[in-house]
């Protein structure tokens, strides 16, 4: 008996170990930017949040995310990929950022009924961010996200487990751009108020064992939030 407890800890032990070391990022032999496109999965629905309306701005925010409905034991069980069963909320609000696993966004004029979407790639937003120094030094209005964009890591889902990437877009979702490399994780980003740059940092699996760690590169950059055209510099601190 106590052989078999010790071995079933094993096994425990193994399957644990084998889901925490789950890399990021798998690199395919054909070539690295051509990773599968995922499909929508059938088996969830699509539900909006009531909308926000981030404060000195025109334009209605709908975030907008995934819900499955299961029979368990004869009853309906709502699901949400965010915030589990029996929850219809799909995000969290805080005054000038929205965070939860959102497939996509609608935005709305206050003046207008009609809804634009952000994508129409399949996408995951863990969150968006309204630049509010920024706004307050250029009365510009941007809005930066945290993304999972491609399955990098070739589970056939797209979620926290894939490379997370930065995109900026302006208010009212238009001229939504990426700004890291392809198959670079995000490690951080920050918007200094005094020069009205958007600095972050990526980190690159250099050797190509499918794991970020220090054998490998972190490259720096920031983006000029004076340009129009949102200029990137990469810049060495090191």
């Amino acid at each position: 008996m106590k052989n078999f407890l010790f071995f079933g800890t094993l096994v425990l032990l193994f399957i644990s170990c084998g889901t925490d070391n789950k890399p990021k990022i798998v690199h395919t032999v054909i070539n690295e930017n051509e990773i599968t496109e995922l499909k929508k999965d059938s088996t969830f629905i699509e539900i909006a949040d009531l909308p926000i309306q981030i404060d000195s701005t025109n334009y209605l925010i709908h975030p907008v995310g995934d819900f499955k409905i299961e029979d368990y034991k004869g009853r309906g069980i709502y699901k949400s990929k965010s915030y589990g069963s029996k929850n219809f909320s799909i995000s969290n609000y805080n005054g000038r950022r929205i965070s939860g696993n959102l497939s996509n966004i609608k935005f709305q004029h206050i003046d207008s009924d009609k809804l634009s979407s952000l994508t129409e790639n399949i996408i995951n937003i863990n969150s968006l961010t309204f630049l509010r120094d920024v706004f307050d030094n250029t009365e510009k209005k941007l809005l930066v996200y945290e993304v999972n964009d491609k399955d990098t890591n070739q589970d056939k889902k797209l979620d926290y487990n894939d490379i997370k990437t930065l995109y900026i877009s302006k208010i009212d979702g238009t001229e939504f751009k990426k700004l890291t490399d392809t198959n670079r994780e995000l490690i951080d980003w920050r918007v200094l108020k005094s020069k009205n740059r958007l600095y972050f940092r990526t980190i690159e699996d250099i050797n190509k064992d499918g794991e970020f760690d220090k054998k490998d590169i972190v490259h720096y950059k920031f983006v000029d939030l004076n340009t129009d055209n949102l200029k990137i510099t990469e810049y060495n601190p090191i």
